[in-house]
């Protein structure tokens, strides 16, 4: 599965503690004077130059549907992302194989290329993103917003664009370790954490705990380049009996299994919610050892309603559609500018912990090098 769908998180989940929130957005109106008849929007890679935004909402509505495939309701608040879109454009939105994973979704452009059942868009990680723009799946489009993307955020060419994600991060129960709780890889060496500290998986198959060696390894002296101080790092963790290969959920942080978590710090944040009046649960990003990964927006090459392809990316890259993405606890790639801008809604900010400095991602070599290495080494290590 591409997205874990233990926990919930979305407007029902985040009812107990949030207050109600609206969040206010404006739509830029374009010139209405080119007819939307005569606009092939499979062609356009902009929404201007296709005559506007009132060209693409008419259009768009006219098609009346979207394909969307692997969104799963309670990830990254979709459920009410996609509710929102429906109800503010009257378009009908067909959600497949929700728990579907980036592989099936470029699958799925290729077994349905050409029918009714083709997704429009797709969601997908990193290295997925690169493949589908090097294997022509994609049509290139550019957002309003997208000089506000940041470089490194996205295809220069518009094939794909990061859209949220999160930064590896510690949680922990700040009940078990008093005035002494962790701050950094470092301090998670220390003998009182003998037998508390677990990962979110299997490295070699779960992008989160992939995450957590890349960080392990920044922390350590280790680059994008060098991956190896982090698989050093999680030896000695291993070595020390602080590491233990439990998977984490609300259910083994509730029973005290665990007492540390490394994981990405919107699944933290989430867990925070979900053991709320049961465990102090804390999430820190440390200083040291800041890897953040991002999924990405990308429009079918062969959408069959191109027009509510592009629109659905104009709704995820405005103010509103970002700041649905950080209700559901997953940083939107426009949240620096939105911050600048004074757009971002500071009650759902205040539910992940700060991070300074900007993200640096890895490239696909660099990506395939480590994969490669922890494939190889990772089971030795943690015996």
């Amino acid at each position: 599965m591409k997205k874990s769908v233990r926990i919930a998180v979305g407007s029902s989940a985040l009812a107990v503690i949030l207050a109600a929130c609206g969040s206010s957005s404006s739509s830029s109106s374009g010139s209405t004077q080119s007819s939307t008849a005569s606009t092939n929007w499979a062609m356009e890679t902009s929404a201007q130059a296709g005559g506007g935004m009132s060209a693409l909402i008419a259009a768009a509505k006219k098609e009346g549907t979207l394909n969307v495939i692997a969104l799963p309701p309670g990830w990254a608040n979709y459920g009410e992302l996609i509710s929102t879109f429906e109800k503010k454009y009257g378009i009908t939105i067909n959600s497949q194989n929700p728990n579907g994973s980036s592989a099936q979704e470029l699958a799925a452009l290729k077994a349905e290329k050409g029918t009714s059942k083709e997704p429009d868009v797709v969601d997908v990680g990193p290295s997925f993103a690169l493949l589908g723009a090097q294997q022509g799946l994609f049509s290139p489009y550019k957002v309003a917003s997208w000089n506000q993307i940041p470089a490194n955020s996205k295809d220069a060419a518009g094939n794909w664009y990061y859209d949220y994600g999160g930064y590896i991060s510690i949680g922990y129960n700040a009940d078990a370790f008093g005035s002494n709780p962790p701050t950094s890889f470092a301090s998670l060496l220390q003998p009182q954490y003998k037998g508390a500290v677990a990962l979110d998986g299997n490295p070699t198959s779960a992008g989160a705990a992939f995450g957590a060696v890349y960080a392990a390894a920044l922390a350590n002296g280790g680059s994008l380049s060098n991956i190896q101080p982090g698989l050093n790092y999680f030896k000695q963790l291993a070595a020390a009996g602080n590491y233990v290969p439990v998977q984490s959920s609300p259910a083994v942080i509730e029973s005290g299994q665990i007492k540390v978590n490394i994981d990405w710090d919107y699944l933290n944040a989430a867990y925070a919610i979900a053991t709320k009046g049961k465990v102090n649960w804390k999430v820190i990003v440390p200083a040291k050892g800041q890897y953040a990964s991002y999924y990405a927006q990308a429009i079918s090459a062969n959408a069959p309603h191109p027009a509510a392809a592009r629109l659905w990316e104009e709704f995820l890259y405005s103010a509103e559609g970002q700041n649905l993405y950080l209700k559901g606890l997953a940083r939107p790639v426009l949240l620096p500018a939105m911050q600048a801008a004074g757009t971002v809604n500071s009650t759902y900010m205040s539910l992940l912990p700060s991070v300074s400095g900007t993200p640096q991602f890895p490239t696909q070599s660099q990506l395939s090098a480590a994969q490669t290495l922890v494939a190889n080494q990772w089971t030795s290590i943690t015996g």
